[in-house]
């Protein structure tokens, strides 16, 4: 069989299989696969669960969990996780966490531009083939760069240690140093690392693979970036702002390409795809836009900031978005983003109660916010027993909050307008 398998046909087939389509939380579905490749899916925490198929011989249920995209398994098929969320809506999530202030301003979901495309890696090579294009259309960036070489001419500043090191009492060649106008750049080398990691994979449309490839040979002044190191660091400034968009993207590839999904010690899993973890794109976004909108009431926030729940500082804990007085010092109000769903009924779960008010306790606030993305609930609050009752004669509350990612960008932008005012109404004046 040479198609996609969803679970049912999984179920019934018996036959090897390429290409295995799994659902975001969805349902298990029975692969076959060999003892290694279900192994390397365990150790690489890439999937919700992997486990041998307790009523077939050679299979594994396989159940996504939120890490979305594709993956290919050593000696096994290609696995496609399809987000729950439409592709287009989920890069409105990814195009405001990475470029705010633009996001913001347009308040559209065209900040990234995924051309007609549903699919998560269509859409992806899509987006980055458009940022490179534009970002090169006047021309590639070229700045300067140590270079450190041996070389029969001097140029630049002889670099002595290595020259008495390595030449003793030999000259040439000689040991130099020298900065070199080139466009083998930090920012270059990133946009080359993300068209070429993306050539790898499969499902990228034959049009945009060619894109791809041409916009890989107007990089190739810039160094390849070896498989397994540390993509290079660039800084923002006045002559790269043209690059940004699309820089920003291409680090976001690189992170779904990271060693991240093969821990020390776990079998080895190639990693020739694209994950995206829905759990850090959905935080990502909520703390974000609530920093953004929080500067309409005057206030600073800070992103998973670091505190000690004990004393002795054994205990770390880190909110996701901690909203600060005007001296960057005094905690005024708390939110954590939770990308799960949470009923009207049966209320946010004990363990995001219990978090939420051990981080209102440890910087002493009367309130504490969960953003969860299970749908436009009402707000609600827990008021917790046994806490001392404040001015207002109430004690410590624990609020609720649904965000729906089905609405529109312009409609989430305002859900989160509404929670960034809560949470400023919400903070202790002097």
């Amino acid at each position: 069989m040479t198609g996609p398998v969803t679970a049912p046909e999984a179920v019934r087939e018996a036959v090897p299989v390429r290409e295995v389509v799994l659902r975001e939380y969805g349902p298990a579905v029975s692969v076959p696969l060999d003892a290694v490749a279900g192994r390397a899916l365990i150790s690489s925490g890439v999937l919700h669960s992997a486990a041998p198929d307790p009523g077939r011989d050679g299979h594994w249920l396989l159940r996504a969990g939120s890490r979305v995209g594709a993956v290919r398994v050593p000696g096994g098929p290609v696995l496609r996780i399809a987000p729950k969320t439409p592709v287009r809506r989920l890069f409105f999530l990814l195009g405001f966490s990475l470029d705010p202030e633009r996001a913001w301003r347009d308040g559209r979901e065209g900040t990234v531009d995924t051309g007609a495309y549903d699919d998560l890696v269509p859409a992806l090579a899509h987006a980055v083939e458009r940022q490179v294009d534009a970002a090169l259309r006047r021309g590639v960036l070229q700045g300067y760069r140590e270079v450190e070489e041996s070389s029969l001419v001097v140029r630049g500043r002889i670099r002595e240690a290595e020259q008495i090191r390595r030449h003793f009492g030999r000259t040439p060649p000689v040991e130099i140093a020298y900065d070199a106008y080139t466009e083998d750049i930090a920012e270059n080398r990133l946009l080359r690392a993300a068209a070429e990691r993306l050539l790898r994979l499969t499902g990228v449309p034959g049009p945009v693979r060619r894109r791809l490839a041409h916009q890989r040979l107007r990089l190739a002044g810039a160094a390849p970036l070896v498989r397994g190191q540390e993509p290079p660091r660039w800084r923002p400034s006045r002559l790269n702002s043209r690059y940004r968009p699309a820089l920003r993207l291409a680090e976001a590839v690189l992170r779904g390409f990271s060693p991240e999904h093969r821990p020390a010690g776990a079998e080895p899993l190639a990693v020739d795809g694209f994950l995206l973890d829905m759990n850090r794109l959905f935080e990502d976004f909520v703390t974000v836009a609530l920093r953004e909108a929080l500067k309409e009431h005057g206030m600073t926030a800070r992103l998973q900031d670091p505190h000690h729940l004990d004393t002795a500082g054994l205990v770390r804990m880190r909110p996701d978005l901690v909203v600060r007085g005007g001296d960057g010092r005094t905690p005024l109000a708390v939110a954590d983003a939770k990308y799960k769903a949470v009923g009207e009924a049966g209320g946010p779960p004990g363990s995001d109660l219990y978090q939420a008010l051990a981080y209102a306790t440890v910087l002493g606030l009367r309130e504490a916010h969960l953003v969860y993305a299970g749908g436009a609930l009402p707000v609600r609050f827990h008021e917790v027993r046994g806490t001392a009752a404040g001015p207002d004669g109430r004690g410590v509350r624990l609020y609720r909050h649904g965000l729906d990612l089905s609405r529109e960008p312009e409609e989430l932008l305002s859900a989160l307008r509404e929670i960034a005012g809560r949470l400023a109404g919400s903070a202790p004046r002097p």
